[in-house]
């Protein structure tokens, strides 16, 4: 019999659930690892860091590849399925990549993800002076352009925004 090496799975969990779904990994003596990142939150009355998935709905466990393992995974609350690009193989995620993923968050402080923010797309501002304005993605960089219309006189007005100051339209 070939003997497996434990390999990384991306597992799909509930809204909301990944760090239940981590603490009960742990618990049941299975390797995961949830990339998080925190964020300053603010309310009205005060600002608190909370701590964010940084793929919302996903997480990962080191597994042998074997169907009790994914079983054991399955039977885990919160998990959805084990993520497989052939239906009902499991693809594993090369250890390059998890160790890739883990150097940049010990290394960087302020990470974004939101692949639907692309240029060209249209956006509205949350927040404020300008809240609720309407404009258009022009360049990502460390700040994204809003680019605003302004059809009758002629001219378009660009301000700086960060991407927790956005929703798409």
């Amino acid at each position: 019999m070939v003997e497996h090496a434990p390999a990384w799975f991306a597992l799909y969990v509930k809204p909301r659930h990944e760090f239940l779904v981590n603490q009960d990994l742990a618990k049941n003596g299975m390797e995961a690892y949830l990339p998080a990142m925190s964020k300053l939150s603010q309310w009205k009355d005060r600002k608190k860091r909370i701590d964010l998935p940084l793929f919302p709905g996903y997480l990962f466990a080191r597994v042998l590849p074997e169907p009790e393992h994914f079983l054991g995974l399955l039977k885990t609350r919160g998990v959805l399925r084990v993520l497989a690009s052939v239906p009902g193989q499991p693809t594993p995620v090369p250890d390059a990549e998890i160790a890739a993923l883990k150097s940049l968050l010990t290394g960087s402080s302020d990470l974004y993800i939101n692949p639907e923010l692309r240029e060209g797309k249209p956006i509205r501002i949350r927040k404020g002076v300008f809240a609720n304005v309407e404009g258009i993605v022009s360049r990502i960089g460390e700040q994204f352009l809003l680019h605003v219309n302004i059809a009758m006189l002629g001219r378009c007005v660009t301000v700086k925004l960060f991407a927790d100051d956005v929703e798409l339209l």
